[in-house]
């Protein structure tokens, strides 16, 4: 029987700091208010001439090379973002694709926004156990800066850029496989965190002028409230159908949105501080690429090791949300 196995993480962040004195001159803001309110001190932004699919392929590259496998052997890419290279079309992973030098493979987009990565985790399990590929490339790349509107407050302290990459690959030792992914959606809170203009839902011709920029809004309260809910209620339901105690969880990887959230649903699942990741301080909330970011943050650190089990939950717009029980099982 054909499993999953989760083999390497790699990661990537832009070398620009933008720091919260950097955003106090730009908006009516301080250090001190957003830190207590989202545990952020700095996030990253890519260049100007630096796209979405740059930060991937960086990601990317080092996801390849730490998995052990020739980069030839990757069948497919899936990208997951909500800051893509171009509108609609084409994917930001064929971009990637092509930028790799893998042309001739399956390779496209998802929109599932902070939930992103557990999102194609789960797409990737699916093609392999189904024994459709055997090494798939999963990336989670943003550059939110792009879709960010500076003069906004309750968003622009929030956002940061970057990308994160796994490889995932086809085993026969169910030791090694990706234990249960679990994905949901819920569109009637939709407006809580969305882009608004742009699409068509939203007719050019209808818009003002002053309108007609893509920047994501936020009612920040209201989507506090039913994060904390949904994803202490996602994370037990995975726990108890898999029969796993919190306490067998080496690394909860908890999307790096707002440290009260994460500390919220931390606490409910009794966690010890030491099982719990942190990156939202130094690179914010990244979307789709903050899971990834955040795994290869502990594995650079040396605290990841070979065979330790990872809890992952994410929510985000749409909204959408997820979990994964996923063993590190690295080739090397």
């Amino acid at each position: 029987m054909l499993y999953a196995a989760f083999r390497s993480i790699g990661a990537y962040a832009p070398k620009k700091i933008l720091s919260n004195e950097d955003l106090s001159t730009m908006v009516d803001t301080s250090d001190e208010w957003i830190t207590k309110r989202t545990g952020i001190k700095e996030r990253r932004i890519a260049a100007d001439n630096e796209y979405t699919s740059d930060l991937g392929v960086k990601a990317a590259e080092l996801a390849i090379e730490r998995s052990g496998l020739k980069k030839q052997e990757i069948d497919m890419i899936v990208c997951a973002t909500i800051s893509p290279d171009y509108f609609c079309m084409p994917s930001t992973a064929t971009i990637i694709s092509t930028k790799l030098g893998l042309n001739n493979i399956t390779a496209f987009d998802i929109s599932a926004a902070c939930t992103g990565f557990v999102y194609i985790l789960s797409i990737a399990k699916a093609f392999i156990e189904s024994g459709m590929k055997k090494n798939v490339l999963i990336i989670g790349a943003e550059k939110l800066s792009s879709i960010t509107d500076y003069s906004d407050r309750g968003t622009c302290i929030l956002f940061g850029d970057g990308a994160g990459a796994a490889v995932i690959s086809a085993t026969d030792n169910k030791d090694e496989a990706i234990i249960d992914v679990h994905t949901g959606a819920d569109g009637a809170y939709a407006d809580l965190l969305m882009t608004p203009n742009g699409g068509s839902g939203s007719a050019h011709d209808s818009l003002n002028p002053e309108d007609t920029s893509c920047f994501m809004e936020m009612k920040g309260n209201e989507t506090f409230k039913v994060a904390v809910r949904t994803l202490t209620k996602d994370v037990v339901e995975i726990l108890k159908e898999n029969n796993i105690d919190s306490k067998s969880i080496n690394h909860f990887v908890p999307h790096q949105a707002n440290y009260r959230i994460i500390k919220a649903v931390g606490d409910a699942l009794k966690l010890r501080e030491d099982q719990v990741v942190l990156t939202v301080e130094k690179y914010g909330n990244t979307s789709g690429a903050s899971i990834p970011m955040a795994i290869n943050d502990i594995y650079e650190k040396g605290t990841l090791k070979k065979g330790e089990l990872m809890l992952l939950d994410a929510f985000g717009g749409g909204l959408t949300w997820g979990s994964a029980l996923v063993p590190f099982s690295p080739l090397k």
